[in-house]
């Protein structure tokens, strides 16, 4: 398989500026921040090469058919995307621990 060229929206990359931002500037550190760089680009990597490998869960519970997410090994953020038929488009880039509502990251079970 054909890796596909990764293409964040215009939100996605600001995501990430905000990331880097809170890491330099809330966390006062540089080393933080760099490692969040390093984590995007290979989880970057890593989707261009297997798009498929994200979860659905997202998709049915904001019923956004085809949504994917994939999470940050390091840091608590989860990539949101799309593959389309050409290339991988990055959505969102989001903190789960400050941008997504509770109510999305219940597992109790229930349906929402």
């Amino acid at each position: 398989m054909r890796a596909k060229p990764v293409i964040p929206t215009t939100l996605a990359r600001q995501d990430v500026e905000d990331g880097v931002t809170h890491y330099l500037v809330d966390e006062g550190s540089e080393q933080a921040a760099l490692g969040f760089i390093a984590e995007i680009e290979q989880a970057y990597e890593r989707l261009s090469k297997h798009p498929n490998i994200g979860s659905p869960r997202y998709a049915y519970e904001l019923d956004i058919p085809d949504l994917r997410s994939w999470p940050l090994d390091r840091y608590p953020h989860l990539i949101f995307y799309i593959e389309r038929e050409a290339h991988v488009e990055i959505w969102r880039v989001l903190n789960g621990n400050l941008d997504i509502p509770t109510w999305l990251e219940s597992n109790d079970g229930e349906t929402h």
